[in-house]
């Protein structure tokens, strides 16, 4: 929500876990996933389902993720759709890149982290935080 106004003149959609939190701003459309991680496997089957179809109805041109499993999800989708990726590597990643941001960069998306001591100019760029 805080890279809104970074999108002026897009179309915005906003897929989250916590879709309450998302309806507040009334400037987006918001699209509910599951919530999921590697310790609920039948979770994150449903989180791919579910955000594949989003991605599929939608066939967006960009796709912007923060972070965690559901974000990866429209990234890998998005990325087979042709879309370009763009992963922003959660805050609270502090001591090294989440799982989800390293299997970002292997399918292709270009990777920023919001820690400057982890950004390696190669294949994660740090170009200062959300917060």
């Amino acid at each position: 929500m805080l890279l809104m106004q970074d999108f002026p003149s897009c179309d915005l959609r906003f897929a989250t876990t916590d879709s309450d939190q998302a309806a507040h701003s009334g400037k987006v459309k918001v699209l509910s996933l599951p919530d999921c991680n590697l310790t609920q496997p039948i979770n994150a089957l449903r989180c791919a389902v579910v955000s594949l179809g989003h991605v599929w109805r939608i066939r967006p041109h960009v796709v912007v993720s923060t972070g965690a499993a559901p974000g990866f999800f429209c990234i890998l989708w998005g990325r087979i759709l042709g879309a370009q990726v763009l992963w922003i590597d959660s805050i609270a990643n502090a001591e090294r890149i989440s799982l989800s941001g390293r299997l970002a960069m292997l399918v292709g998306a270009k990777c920023l982290t919001q820690w400057e001591h982890l950004a390696d100019d190669a294949h994660i760029q740090f170009r200062g935080s959300v917060l």
